[in-house]
Parts: C-alpha cells; structure tokens; sequence
C-alpha cells in the first residue's frame, strides 16, 4: 500500500513539474522597461501521435475582462510565419520601436490598438519547426494541412485543460493568410470532438479569417481581375486574356499559347508592383520572381536578416520588409530566449518566416468545411484589406458567394471617427451568419496596416453591434 501512495505521489508531483516546466508567466522582457502592462504567458503543449511534437504558444489576457471575453486561438500564416509576427506587428499588445532601431536590441512600447483589449489571445508557432516549435524526433518535423488542423486542435484542449478558468470562455479560431486556411478545419475538429464528448468540450461561438486563402483556384484566379479593376493592367490586356484563357489565368493550359502570351503581357505589367499592397514599394529584397501568379512567390518575403538593410532606408524608399529585422535581433537575442523560457539547444536559428518546412499542402480548397460550418449556426467574420493583390477582396468574396448564403444586410460602408474604413456585408443561413468585411487601405494583412480600423471591426463584430 505504501508502495503504490509513494508511486502515486511521485506521478502527482512529475505532473505538477511538467505543467510547471511548460508554462511560464512573463512580467519583463528585454527591450521593454519596467514591467509588462498586459498578462503575458509562454509554454509548450506536446501534440502529435506520440507527443513528439512541441508547439510553443503566447498566451495574453484580455485587458478589459479576461473572465468573460471571448478567446481568439489565433494561426499566422505561411505556413511557417511565427506567432512572434502577429503578436508584435499585427494583433499583440507589444510592437517594436521601428523609428529609432538602429540594429541593436530594439526597444518595446505598448500597441495602443491591440486587440487584447476586446479578448483573449492565444498565438501559436504552427506547424512544427515555425518559430521556437520543435520536434523531439526529426520524424516530427512533417506536417500537413490536416495533421496541422489536428495538432491545433489538440494543443487547444490540453491548454484548456490546464487552464480550466477559461473553459467556459466563448471561443472562436481565428487566423490570416495561409492560417486563414486552417481556421475552418480546425473548427471543424472542434466541432467533431464536441460532438463526440470529448473533455473539455469547447465553446466555439464562430471563426475569423483576414487575407486568407480559401481555394487557389478561386483566389489567386481573381488576381487579373483585380489588377485589372484597379487600373493596373489596360482593358485590352485583360480582354485578351479573359478570352484566350477562358477566364482561368491560375495555372493556365501550358499548351494554350495565346493565354500565357496574354499572361506575359499582364505579368510584364505588374512585375514590379508590391503585391501585399499595390501603393507600397516593391523593394530589392522583395525581387521580382519567375511567376508572381502563383501562391508562394507572392506572399513570401525574402526577410532573412542576411537580406536587410540597416538602418531601415534602401534608395531612399521606407520598405515595409525591412521593419522585420527588429524581430530577427530581439527573437535570436540570449536574454530574449530566456526570458521568454525556450528550452535550450532547441532553436539556434530563429527566422521569422520558415520557408524549409516539410509540409504537404494535401488540402487544395476548404470551401466545403465553410459549407459544413454554414450548416451548425455560427458567426463568421471575414475580412480584407483592399489593397492586397496577393489574396485579393474578389476572390474571398467569390467563394462566399458559392456558400449559397442570403444577404442580410446589403453592402455599405462602415466607419471609424466618421470616416469610412471600408465596406461590409451580411449573410445568413439559417442560424449561420458571416459578416464580410473590407478595410479601406489595408494591404495583406490587414491589422498590420490600419491597426484602429482592425479594432474597431473586432469590437464591434464581438459585441454583436453593427459595423
């Protein structure tokens, strides 16, 4: 009997080390001074068949009630772009000091429009070798489109477990770009394991998707079309192609020479225009690729810190990209690391965007996991910056439009400090609904570019209150 009291006490207390050992409250960070305005948490939750797999995670309360706002699982893109991204360049209560970074650690202030005022927000390094996530076994650095929505999904109830405060707080998935992708199927796994009873059952209340890709064949197709109505390309130019090509310019018939003449013509048009905002410059390290009509080349910046310019200036052009350098600096940082606690050894590279992963895209379209979802009455909100040809506005809204939903409210724009921010609409079916959203000016991603705006369309859209 003694035996099996010591042996339970010794499980008792490897489970208290282990959660101990993974979760970790920050108060102070390098570059920041005094101490943090906001809750900040950091920690691994091990996933995968046989938990080889170590996903690291920032968890920031709300500041307004953490108790009953709503939790965001947020997904930055890529795939492989760190949640470090999004916590300070898009969404997060903390940004760099870009203006006065003169190549050593930069300094932090407060992001007065993060939106940690309206919810709760859980940042994850997905999939497996983005940001400080690791493998225990190189086996473990595979990954895909469905074993990603799984890992997710897992990693969501174990932290919920660990945290039980929060399990009756709504949740809603939310993500951009290529996380975008993955919103709806990883609702769609917690809708399956609702239905199944597995613990703890998750409050999911609806998702949130910016700039993200939905179908290739419907999105990035839609990228003639918008160059084309945002006067980047000549009428005939377009005509030409409408018709050689049959209306299908993403990955045309290679035999089908007067559609890839036509697509040359465009291409040589738009080759040195910024395709995640086409007013923003298209910087050197940002060169133009072989086929900017394909997904990668175009989303993907060349923002490897061999690549930036210091101080941020190249031509006299302010190049977005080379803001990023600030991240490379701070993340790659010892003390930065530690306070942080990245387990050791793990990560000696630390990269903003990992472009060597190995990972399947095995899922082309997600369309019909938002045809499921349409079908369990939740809310949607999803939006888009205007001024992003990589995922333009035309192509999410296509793929809206073959949900078969009704149109609740017909489009209109919707304001911030009596100025239109953009342009809305609303659809239902049944007990579904999704509000789409466009944020004037915004490139690709939106939150980054017109952060106030960004806020205000949360709140409101959380809030139940017409945009």
């Amino acid at each position: 009997m003694k035996l099996i009291w010591f042996d339970a006490l010794l499980l008792l207390l490897q489970l208290l080390f282990s959660k101990a050992a993974s979760e970790f409250n920050i108060e102070t960070l390098p570059g920041y001074s005094g101490t943090l305005p906001v809750k900040l948490e950091t920690g691994y939750i091990d996933v995968g068949e046989t938990e080889e797999v170590q996903l690291f995670y920032y968890f920031i309360e709300s500041e307004s009630n953490p108790k009953m706002d709503p939790i965001l699982l947020w997904l930055n893109g890529g795939p492989g772009c760190s949640a470090l991204s999004g916590l300070f360049y898009e969404i997060g209560p903390l940004a760099f000091d870009v203006a006065d970074f003169d190549g050593s650690l930069p300094s932090i202030h407060q992001n007065p429009y993060s939106w940690t005022k309206v919810a709760n927000i859980i940042i994850i390094d997905w999939p497996v070798g983005t940001g400080f996530s690791y493998a225990n076994t190189s086996k473990g650095y595979s990954s895909s489109d469905t074993k990603s929505a799984k890992d997710n999904y897992t990693f969501l109830r174990k932290w919920l477990s660990n945290h039980p405060m929060f399990m009756k707080n709504r949740l809603y998935v939310a993500g951009e770009s290529y996380g975008g992708k993955l919103v709806p199927m990883v609702a769609l796994e917690i809708l399956k394991g609702n239905e199944a009873g597995f613990h703890p059952r998750i409050f999911l209340q609806g998702y949130i998707i910016g700039n993200g890709i939905t179908d290739p064949n419907i999105d990035f197709n839609e990228r003639i079309p918008y160059a084309h109505r945002m006067a980047l390309i000549p009428d005939e130019y377009f005509e030409s192609a409408k018709i050689s090509c049959d209306g299908k310019y993403y990955n045309p018939d290679p035999k089908n020479l007067q559609c890839l003449y036509a697509l040359r013509l465009i291409q040589e048009s738009i080759k040195n225009v910024n395709g995640r905002h086409i007013l923003e410059p298209k910087c050197k390290i940002m060169a133009p690729k072989p086929d900017e009509l394909g997904c990668d080349q175009t989303l993907a910046d060349d923002d490897s810190i061999d690549h930036l310019l210091l101080p941020s200036k190249m031509d006299g052009l302010w190049c977005r990209s080379e803001t990023y350098a600030t991240s490379y600096i701070w993340a790659n940082d010892p003390t930065v690391q530690e306070a942080l606690h990245i387990k050791k050894g793990t990560i000696t590279d630390w990269t903003r965007c990992n472009r060597g992963l190995s990972y399947e895209h095995n899922i082309e379209s997600v369309v019909q996991y938002h045809k499921i979802l349409s079908k369990k009455g939740y809310e949607a909100l999803v939006y888009s910056g205007d001024h992003d040809m990589g995922v333009p506005y035309m192509g999410t809204l296509k793929w809206i439009h073959g949900l078969n939903l009704t149109i609740d409210d017909e489009w209109r724009p919707w304001n911030v400090n009596g100025q239109v921010a953009g342009y809305t609409r609303k659809y239902k079916k049944n007990d579904f609904y999704l509000t789409f959203v466009t944020v004037k000016g915004a490139g690709h991603t939106a939150p980054e570019y017109n952060p106030e705006q960004c806020l205000a369309m949360l709140d409101r859209w959380l809030s139940l209150y017409p945009l």
